[in-house]
């Protein structure tokens, strides 16, 4: 099995990685800029399927590429997402990322309102009266929170990228944001995760900063 294996090098994997993903797409193409994205979710999760369940609100990635040019900042509902996200390529822009999971402030009201850190955290980004991006890889609580905050004119996202996973709630809270009006990338169904948002974030970037050759 040994002499089965490539011999690659070591800059050289992303690049043959998108080779073989551009191949098994058998010539599929997508619109409005979205080939990117798509394609760093099947790199990120080797699963397929993304070329499918991705869907895109109207003009969605130029709405994004102007907010994070406008110096927007970015909240998500995992230290994993936020440990992915390319903060340096948001840095050049003035944007930062935050997650507000782990705040002591965050805890104390999830315990006294029976709510998860993740609806807290999202009531907390509120608060703050900033327009965020939300990236939301893990859950659909955080989803249900915004679309609550959303109907009660306490929070406008510039995006909301609605990626969590699993089994409850999952579907309906990514139903609920692209019921809205705000502009939102959503892997419709069960699956997602925080590398999912995460990569969702660092695609659209890597196309402003025009630094990932092999998707021109």
């Amino acid at each position: 099995m040994r002499t089965q294996i490539e011999n690659v090098q070591p800059k050289d994997i992303e690049t043959k990685s998108f080779e073989i993903i551009t191949r098994e797409l058998n010539g599929r193409t997508f619109e409005n800029n979205t080939e990117l994205i798509v394609k760093r979710c099947i790199h990120t999760s080797a699963d397929f399927d993304y070329a499918d369940n991705l869907c895109f609100s109207d003009d969605v990635v130029a709405k994004a590429m102007e907010a994070i040019r406008g110096g927007a900042s970015i909240v998500t509902d995992t230290n994993m997402a936020k440990a992915g996200i390319n903060k340096v390529s948001l840095g050049k822009y003035g944007g930062q990322v935050h997650c507000f999971m782990s705040d002591e402030d965050v805890a104390a009201a999830a315990k006294e309102s029976g709510m998860t850190r993740a609806s807290e955290s999202m009531k907390k980004a509120a608060a703050m009266g900033e327009p965020f991006i939300y990236a939301i890889g893990n859950a659909p609580t955080a989803l249900i929170t915004l679309y609550d905050l959303m109907e009660e004119g306490k929070v406008d996202p510039l995006l909301i990228i609605g990626a969590p996973v699993g089994f409850v709630n999952v579907v309906q809270s990514k139903e609920l944001i692209m019921s809205t009006s705000v502009p939102y990338i959503v892997p419709k169904g069960r699956k997602g995760g925080s590398n999912i948002a995460a990569c969702i974030v660092n695609a659209i970037l890597y196309m402003m900063n025009n630094d990932r050759h092999y998707w021109k």
